[in-house]
């Protein structure tokens, strides 16, 4: 995997999202966005929060190590449920309320990119959890990465573009929220 890539096209959505949707809408199979974009920065999720854990806990002793990667897979669990989840009900609520034809892959390719500040705050958060607040502020800009890439990759028209990003960012802000939400009461329940 080219991490210097990823983390270029990451760059670009939060400076330049209108530039970095129109070289997204030139790539020619959507699904690359798995590999090329949500599964690496998945994984940099997880090792951030891994690795913040350790920190913050110590190296020393097995339970240390056990909250690392309880918290690792809870984040990425979330992040990785999460974007399916959104990815769906954003192509339902094309289908039903726009009256879109179905576009699952394109629906995937767009979420997958639309989830590039929340990638970039759980990596921040994971290594430095302290500015929590701060994060949850900087998260609604996936407003306007969202409102950029619904024109420029998914053709949305201007009457429905502004319902579109919002149940959009709200899909995409809260179901990896929800996720991780349950998998920690699971963890907490279990154990």
């Amino acid at each position: 995997m080219d991490y210097k890539s990823i983390l270029q096209i990451a760059l670009r959505l939060i400076s330049s999202p209108a530039r970095a949707w129109e070289e997204i809408r030139l790539q020619t199979e959507p699904r690359r966005v798995f590999t090329a974009f949500v599964y690496p920065m998945i994984g940099l999720c997880g090792l951030s929060v891994f690795i913040g854990t350790l920190v913050d806990y110590g190296w020393g002793g097995p339970q240390s190590f056990q909250l690392a990667m309880t918290r690792c897979c809870a984040v990425a669990v979330a992040l990785f449920g999460g974007y399916f989840l959104a990815a769906w009900l954003i192509n339902a609520f094309c289908t039903r309320f726009l009256h879109r034809p179905s576009d699952l892959p394109g629906i995937w390719q767009f979420s997958g990119y639309a989830l590039v500040v929340l990638f970039l705050l759980r990596i921040i958060l994971g290594i430095l959890p302290d500015f929590q607040i701060i994060a949850l502020l900087l998260q609604f800009y996936t407003l306007y990465i969202v409102w950029e890439g619904s024109r420029a990759l998914l053709d949305i028209v201007e009457a429905d573009r502004l319902r579109f990003t919002l149940v959009s960012t709200l899909l995409l802000i809260l179901c990896p929220w929800l996720i991780e939400w349950v998998f920690n009461e699971l963890t907490v329940l279990l154990n």
